[in-house]
């Protein structure tokens, strides 16, 4: 398969599916330990939300900008050197943009609008994960661009942007340019990119593995047999027969 058809393939998996294989189960035969699940920043917290869950999952290669303030002591980059970046990568490219203003006015900054969106798509961006708010809900949701924001937000002031394809944190989750992001209304994830065949392969064992274990769960009249079937799983109670 090419690179392209395993990103369009991860497409049919949730991203709690890929979290498993990347890292949540370091125990399990299928689960690659990229990360500690715990200790490691590789996917996104409670604090942002999936604004078209329909939309289903989104896979790219992530590009990504911390945005501020502007600083008089610095005006060098601005949002053309973004779509420039977005145009040099491998494509799908997913936008992961860490916002970095004052507490006060933080939970305002409808940053990325419709403007913005319809310039990165044009580039071939088809989705975007930032740590805080931004704006044009309703005019972007034709666009089958996804969004994973920390709100909403009408109206923002003077912004900047202050680096670009640059090591970034965004809910919870540390960015490097070039990783694979894969996300949906549960969440974001990362991984490397050179995993992706890795990570494609594991998740669909995972699928085949756990549509049989389903079944026999169906099947089962007694917790003895349930402990059975989830015997040696990490969410099972293997240590007790």
């Amino acid at each position: 398969m090419t690179e392209q058809e395993m990103l369009e393939a991860l497409k049919e998996f949730d991203t709690p599916s890929i979290t498993n294989v990347v890292a949540t189960y370091p125990s399990s035969p299928l689960c690659l330990g990229l990360y500690n699940p715990w200790t490691e920043n590789w996917y996104t917290d409670q604090t942002i939300r999936c604004m078209y869950p329909e939309m289903g999952p989104v896979v790219g290669y992530a590009v990504t900008a911390v945005y501020s303030l502007p600083d008089p002591r610095f005006s060098r980059l601005s949002f053309m050197d973004i779509l420039e970046a977005v145009e040099a990568s491998k494509k799908p490219v997913i936008f992961c943009y860490q916002q970095k203003f004052p507490p006060e006015i933080a939970g305002k900054v409808g940053l990325s609008g419709g403007n913005m969106t319809t310039a990165l798509q044009a580039m071939g961006c088809v989705g975007a994960v930032s740590n805080g708010p931004s704006r044009d809900i309703d005019e972007i949701r034709p666009m089958g661009f996804q969004y994973l924001l920390s709100g909403i937000t009408a109206g923002h002031g003077d912004m900047a942007v202050q680096a670009v394809n640059v090591p970034v944190h965004i809910a919870g989750m540390d960015v490097a340019p070039g990783e694979i992001i894969h996300m949906d209304e549960n969440g974001a994830v990362k991984f490397p990119a050179d995993k992706l065949e890795a990570v494609l392969t594991n998740v669909r064992k995972l699928r085949d593995s756990e549509a049989e274990r389903m079944a026999q769960v169906q099947q089962a009249k007694t917790t003895a047999e349930l402990r059975a079937i989830f015997a040696g799983q990490p969410y099972g109670d293997k240590d007790k027969k």
